[in-house]
């Protein structure tokens, strides 16, 4: 498995009070370039293993009395 690199010549830093055009930005991607960076978002908080893991199951069995 190779890892992937991120280009960190094209990161900006800002705060978070500046006005940003970030949601124009994003709109006008198609929807496949937007999940695109989500999971390069999502690999880059949790790890490539994240996505083998399952969920808990969990049901409770509840028993309504008639009256």
């Amino acid at each position: 498995m190779t890892k992937k690199r991120i280009d960190k010549s094209v990161i900006n830093i800002t705060s978070l009070t500046d006005e940003t055009d970030e949601k124009t930005y994003w709109l006008k991607k198609k929807p496949e370039d937007r999940l695109k960076a989500l999971e390069m978002m999502r690999v880059i908080n949790y790890g490539e293993d994240a996505t083998t893991a399952r969920l808990q199951r969990f049901f409770e069995i509840a028993e309504f009395k008639t009256s």
